[in-house]
């Protein structure tokens, strides 16, 4: 872990040159892990998700705030049970959105046997909040068992971008389910970051498979549910 306290604050107005999609779905029930088969439902579709290392698709979750609400589990063949407010977000950027609208609004997937139809798209700018959190970040060999590895790692790179780490916490390890065999993941939150690195990341991600909900850096209130992301 890194902890480094600095009250600096800057005012950004954040660029829109990379942006959320957010879609509407309709969708009676998908499979816990998805992302593979949803990454790929959407590459197909759409080409050129693919041609763009700044696109990404963010994996479906459902909040788990409900009294009793507990998480499917997979390997008794249960399923997540979207809501009318859930929605599908595809990270682009801006040049691709009208591509990306255009081509998606109306369709109807296939993912894993459950049909989700996509409908329309609400633009959403990213966020300079300083703490941000990705689910999945792929592993390299050896940091599934060392947290430590995977930090340093981490930080490295970050340095590589200009970036300086100055709070940092992981998860546990994860898998995303591929037909190739899973793929290791961690899950990490990055705090106290300057409003233009909280942005950078964003906008690149960090690390392969972005399309299959890996290396996406989202907005994050704090550090506790870091622990509890199999609930979210």
């Amino acid at each position: 872990m890194f902890w480094e306290d600095d009250n600096k604050s800057q005012e950004l107005k954040v660029p829109d040159d990379v942006i959320d999609l957010v879609f509407s779905i309709d969708c009676r029930r998908l499979e816990v892990d998805h992302a593979h088969a949803l990454g790929d439902a959407l590459k197909d579709a759409a080409p050129v998700l693919a041609e763009d290392q700044r696109c990404a698709v963010h994996s479906i979750h459902l909040a788990g705030s409900q009294n009793g609400w507990e998480r499917p589990d997979p390997k008794l063949g249960q399923k997540l049970i979207p809501s009318r407010r859930t929605k599908l977000t595809i990270r682009v950027p801006l040049e691709l959105r009208e591509q990306v609208e255009n081509t998606l609004d109306g369709l109807t997937l296939d993912i894993h046997g459950d049909p989700l139809t996509i409908g329309k798209a609400k633009p959403k700018n990213l966020s300079k909040q300083g703490t941000i959190f990705a689910r999945h970040v792929v592993l390299e060999p050896g940091e599934e068992a060392d947290e430590n590895q995977f930090l340093m790692r981490i930080a490295k790179e970050m340095s590589a971008r200009g970036i300086r780490i100055k709070k940092a916490l992981c998860g546990i390890t994860q898998e995303v389910q591929t037909p190739e065999g899973p793929i290791q993941t961690r899950s990490i939150m990055l705090a106290d970051l300057s409003p233009e690195d909280a942005v950078s990341l964003q906008q690149q991600g960090i690390g392969e498979h972005g399309l299959f909900g890996c290396g996406i850096f989202i907005p994050h209130k704090g550090i506790d549910a870091v622990k509890k992301v199999e609930d979210e």
